[in-house]
């Protein structure tokens, strides 16, 4: 599966932007998505994860409460619609694709190129 991910800019605090991951390839519903982000001189984290069905979710303590991942199976495509953001919220946005969901980068095979997320103060 290919994953092209898009939607990032500049925001100011308390803004709110919706990134989207669009899938091609193999069957999109057949995976389970994953949102991670990496700050410059950090290591990539863990945003959110969602199910093949969408039906579960679960986020970081940093994007709990502001952030929601959903995904529209028919459209091939995952959503994160980050709310209230912050300054420390800012980094390159990735998206993965696995077999199952969880906070592990090693659970994703396939990866989105990234997109730029910056929130000023």
């Amino acid at each position: 599966v290919q994953l092209q991910a898009s939607g990032g800019g500049l925001v100011q605090a308390g803004g709110s932007l919706r990134l989207s991951c669009a899938a091609s390839g193999r069957t999109f519903s057949s995976y389970a998505m994953g949102w991670f982000r990496q700050a410059p001189g950090k290591e990539r984290e863990f945003v959110g994860c969602i199910s093949r069905s969408g039906g579960y979710t679960d986020y970081s303590d940093s994007a709990k409460g502001r952030f929601t991942i959903s995904r529209d199976n028919a459209k091939n495509t995952m959503y994160l619609q980050m709310n209230s953001l912050k300054p420390e919220d800012t980094a390159i946005y990735y998206c993965a694709a696995g077999l199952t969901y969880g906070s592990s980068s090693f659970l994703y095979g396939y990866w989105g190129q990234g997109t730029q997320v910056t929130v000023s103060s």
